[in-house]
């Protein structure tokens, strides 16, 4: 069983009040044993991924960002890296493309951090990364990451109610009404699964964000995605978000975790 999972680490681990949560970060990360990690949000921790990757005892791929801040996939062995890059895009952020070598054949993880503040761009980005993911040929891949858009076929209005109106607005369309899930629509609709989804879940309701580190411009929302192609969505077996120790404080986003079946055949 494979086990893939994504997370927003909030700045590289490190506030602005010099708060280092770099060791609750591995901690988790040792705790819950990913083959395969999707980071996001790894400022100042460009430099120094590859010590916190052997803490972790991974295999680190980076992707820096053109903007904002990098992102990264890191490969725990023996699963091997086949290839390694960049989604070369103009990303407010960034997104990473990196091959593995699975029982099942080669599996491409995408990870990707959308733009905060814009549905419009993030709308844009998202189009981008499902080009990607076509451009890939293969079965096997999944895109991981903060997505930053809510998503489609849910009410939305109560949570966003609660949130001061600058907040409010990176979730509302131009019309300063209609709930913005454009971008995680967009990827639904070019044949990706949303692996939460299709594996049921768990309660309550995949929320991510916010977590007892805090995050004033949260309300109880579902962030952070792994959607699949459809033949990597058959192989999963579990999804839940990582709650509880250190978990809570590491971030203000928690960890989506999946189990992913990849025997051959």
């Amino acid at each position: 069983m494979l086990r893939l999972m994504t997370w927003n680490i909030r700045t590289g681990g490190r506030d602005r009040n010099g708060t280092d949560r770099r060791d609750r970060i591995v901690s988790v990360v040792t705790a819950q044993r990913p083959d395969v990690l999707a980071l996001q949000e790894l400022r100042g921790l460009d430099r120094t991924l590859g010590g916190l990757a052997q803490r972790a005892g991974m295999v680190p791929c980076l992707a820096r960002s053109w903007f904002g801040q990098s992102v990264a996939v890191l490969v725990r062995p023996p699963l091997r890296v086949l290839r390694a890059g960049p989604v070369r895009r103009p990303f407010h952020h960034a997104a990473a493309r990196v091959g593995v070598a699975t029982p099942a054949g080669a599996l491409t993880v995408f990870s990707a951090h959308l733009n905060p503040y814009s549905g419009g761009r993030r709308r844009i980005e998202a189009g981008w990364l499902a080009a990607a993911v076509r451009r890939t040929g293969g079965e096997l891949a999944v895109l991981a990451g903060d997505l930053n858009t809510l998503e489609p076929a849910v009410d939305h209005a109560e949570r966003l109610a609660g949130l001061a109106a600058g907040y409010r607005r990176r979730h509302l369309r131009r019309d300063g009404r209609t709930v913005d899930t454009r971008a995680v629509a967009r990827l639904l609709d070019g044949g990706l699964v949303d692996l939460w989804a299709r594996a049921g879940g768990d309660g309550p309701g995949g929320l991510t964000v916010p977590t007892g580190h805090g995050g004033a411009e949260f309300a109880g929302m579902r962030l952070d995605y792994l959607l699949a192609t459809p033949a990597l969505a058959d192989r999963v077996r579990a999804v839940r978000v990582v709650r509880d120790g250190d978990a809570d404080t590491a971030s203000d986003h928690y960890p989506v975790l999946a189990e992913l079946d990849v025997a051959p055949g």
